[in-house]
């Protein structure tokens, strides 16, 4: 316990400060709930948790209470995309069309799968509008927008945050690859053998352990997100201006399905949603999870004698191999290689060699293949930051304990 934050897990010898930084994270930092979990070399070395699962009941966050993802979800399809190319049935020089070859309508039949995964094809949002619903119950019509989506950019001359047709995209060609839906594949042939608490799909028996998600409070968004909005330069100011403008890439990139966008925060709550397979957005686990599948793809693809992929399928991602000084939806320095994250070396991780995916609210899945490090961490109060001070706060800590 420290202070009146009541910490509990295990913390290894000359990692306090990690554990410091996470019960800061709550008396200043606005945490409701949340867990952290760094993997240092096949051994854990940080499994903490505490807080409010959910504050109608004030259930507290237990050792296998599991959140809500959102975009980290991105790295857990990058990570089947991954594992398909290892077995030798994806190939990301190719043409999606080899693949999918409807995909080639409107102009995108150059467009490879290594264009498409690193943000440079140009399909950032649906000009024909899509709802939950369709995702649900009409998969057709989904298939149908992104068939009929023409380019915004000429293909692979620019990059910009796909930051809700990553996964739709992503999705569809895994099930063209591999004969079958990407949650399903991973359950069976990625989660469960590495015992990680994460899901792509939940299971309608394990709905209880969810934590509920929360927006970020009222006064938060009066007094720091509307003044950012009006006059900040910096980052949060930028993208906040962008989604307010009708004919910019990150209004278009998050204008649809609508019902889970910015006033659809409610609907992560609903086990519906948990129940489907939305590749960029709904994943569910734990920190511990996720620092299991990271730790893995740190350690040349192998922990506790499982392995996800051969380490020469890991090599390329050590490079960026897409990077611009301003994302044309995110609006920052930012890089991708084949789906995963690379991000400014002063965020998550000081090695450039490191990937992996962070998601709205703070939520992080990261791997250090310098370090052989595989983090994660996963919370539900949102905020109204554009990346998390709480998730860079524990990440720095971390480092500055190795």
């Amino acid at each position: 316990m420290l202070g009146r934050v009541v910490i509990r897990g295990h913390v290894a010898s000359g990692f306090g400060r990690v554990a410091d930084t996470f019960a800061e994270n709550f008396r200043r930092r606005g945490e409701l709930g949340a867990s952290f979990c760094a993997i240092l070399d096949g051994e854990p070395v940080v499994d903490i948790w505490s807080g409010v699962a959910d504050p109608a009941t004030r259930a507290p966050w237990q050792t296998d209470t599991i959140s809500t993802l959102f975009s980290a979800t991105k790295g857990l399809a990058a990570t089947g995309l991954l594992v398909a190319a290892d077995r030798g049935k994806l190939d990301y020089d190719a043409p999606v069309t080899r693949y999918w070859p409807e995909f080639g309508r409107a102009g995108k039949g150059e467009i490879t799968v290594r264009a498409l995964l690193n943000h440079r094809a140009g399909v950032v949002g649906f000009d024909k509008p899509v709802a939950l619903a369709d995702f649900d119950e009409r998969p057709e019509r989904v298939r149908e927008a992104m068939e009929a989506q023409s380019p915004v950019w000429s293909p692979d001359t620019d990059q910009g945050y796909h930051g809700v047709t990553f996964g739709p995209y992503a999705g569809e060609l895994f099930r063209r690859a591999m004969g079958e839906s990407l949650g399903v594949f991973l359950a069976r042939e990625v989660f469960g053998p590495l015992g990680a608490e994460v899901h792509l799909g939940l299971p309608a028996a394990l709905e209880p352990r969810v934590a509920r998600m929360v927006p970020a409070p009222a006064l938060e968004r009066l007094t720091q997100g509307l003044p950012k909005l009006l006059f900040s330069r910096g980052l949060d100011g930028r993208v906040y201006r962008q989604a307010f403008n009708k004919h910019s890439d990150a209004r278009r990139a998050f204008a649809h399905p609508g019902d889970l966008g910015l006033r659809g925060l409610q609907n992560f709550n609903s086990p519906r949603v948990h129940g489907l397979e939305l590749p960029w957005a709904n994943g569910l686990g734990n920190a511990r999870g996720l620092a299991r599948l990271y730790a893995a793809l740190a350690s040349g693809g192998e922990l506790d004698g499982v392995r996800v992929v051969r380490p020469e399928t890991l090599t390329p991602l050590r490079e960026r191999q897409s990077w611009v000084e301003r994302d044309r939806v995110l609006r920052k320095p930012l890089g991708f290689a084949q789906g995963f994250i690379k991000e400014e070396t002063q965020l998550f991780s000081p090695n450039p060699a490191a990937f992996g995916h962070p998601g709205a609210g703070g939520t992080l899945g990261f791997a250090d293949p310098d370090a052989r490090l595989g983090i994660g961490y996963v919370m539900n109060q949102m905020t109204h930051h554009i990346r998390s001070p709480r998730a860079i706060a524990l990440c720095h800590s971390l480092y500055r304990c190795l």
